[in-house]
């Protein structure tokens, strides 16, 4: 089978050379859409750098009517602006830049739901800013259902809906005699989230919190209950319990299934080669190009890429995590209204823009 290929190779090549003598253009041409054509296929669009690019941002934060105290940069002073004027560019393609109207007429009369915690909150507020900012005239309804633990967006003109369901480890917490108890293997609000035509999970940041941060009394693992369990083990049982979800209850031929990557923070600058350094408040520019990032990936996202690589059904990774490590300069740190130290969410407009036009290309693929 080899030399076949091998043989009919030598023939095309010696076609298009015949054809180059007499059109000296014509191979050329050829030569670059086959060249192109191979990028596409062998592009990784999460492996690339940050490069300085003055047509950035992709919208005026000050015109976004959406944007929540904790990520309104620009609102609550940020002085400098060059965090705002960095595109990610992968290594072998390009990203296709935002094209917000047709993002809502591709995907007219649908429903997208962002699910997860308030990095799904930072997602989906950025999206729907991309989308103001391209229809900045059209009917839009902004409500809040089920008790607040879904937020909508609609744009009437286009019947789309951009939606976000609070849920801060995806399983659920149940409040019972003993105390809140959370049920690494059950997942109800599943029933909420399969009819969806997009869905954009997300859960980590609250697994380790401790104290009054944390969330449930017990923990309840195939029936067994108890006051704690090694945090990494319970995310990998909770995700695997969501991995089940996906395989049995959603159709994944109406509906496209997508995991939000792990979100760094930077509040060690020993992570990026700055001892002494405990916050990102005077971070500007991001960590040195394109160089990987000296601690690597969290173990957090090996366990991601495990249980989704165990899915039946298609699962795409918006693996963000490694090309947001890079960006110690994007975080609101003292610029909310709440002028507390933020290193964990992202200034909007900002690093989540980015996220938005990786989640554009993956389901326009």
């Amino acid at each position: 089978m080899g030399s076949i290929q091998a043989i009919s190779f030598v023939i095309f090549s010696c076609i298009c050379l015949a054809t180059a003598n007499a059109n000296g253009n014509s191979f050329q041409r050829k030569k670059s859409s086959f060249e192109r054509k191979k990028q596409e296929m062998d592009c990784n669009m999460y492996q690339g750098k940050w490069v300085y690019d003055d047509s950035y941002p992709l919208y005026n934060s000050t015109d976004c009517p959406f944007i929540r105290k904790e990520f309104d940069c620009l609102k609550y002073g940020r002085p400098d602006h060059l965090y705002l004027k960095y595109r990610w560019q992968p290594t072998n393609c390009h990203l296709p830049r935002f094209n917000g109207e047709y993002f809502l007429k591709r995907f007219k009369g649908k429903k997208i739901m962002f699910i997860g915690d308030s990095l799904s909150l930072n997602i989906w507020q950025s999206l729907i800013c991309m989308l103001h900012a391209a229809v900045p005239n059209s009917r839009i309804i902004k409500q809040g259902l089920n008790n607040n633990t879904i937020s909508a967006v609609t744009f009437q003109d286009y019947k789309i809906s951009v939606m976000l369901f609070h849920s801060l480890y995806l399983v659920d917490v149940d409040e019972e005699r003993i105390g809140r108890v959370l049920k690494l293997n059950s997942m109800r609000n599943g029933d909420h989230w399969k009819n969806n035509d997009v869905l954009v999970f997300n859960t980590w940041l609250w697994w380790y919190r401790r104290g009054l941060k944390q969330q449930w009394d017990y923990v309840n693992d195939e029936g067994r209950i108890t006051k704690d369990i090694d945090r990494m083990t319970a995310f990998r049982t909770a995700l695997t319990t969501w991995a089940k979800w996906v395989d049995s209850d959603v159709d994944t031929n109406r509906t496209k299934v997508i995991f939000q990557g792990i979100s760094p923070s930077h509040y060690n600058g020993t992570e990026w080669n700055e001892p002494g350094v405990r916050n990102c408040f005077k971070e500007m520019e991001p960590f040195n190009g394109s160089a990987a990032y000296p601690v690597g990936l969290p173990e957090a996202a090996y366990v991601v890429k495990d249980v989704i690589s165990n899915i039946k059904k298609p699962v795409h990774l918006l693996d963000i995590t490694a090309l947001s490590q890079l960006r110690k300069d994007a975080h609101p740190s003292s610029y909310n209204a709440f002028k507390g130290m933020d290193c964990t969410h992202w200034c909007v407009a900002g690093l989540t823009d980015t996220w938005n036009q990786l989640l554009y290309a993956a389901l326009l693929s």
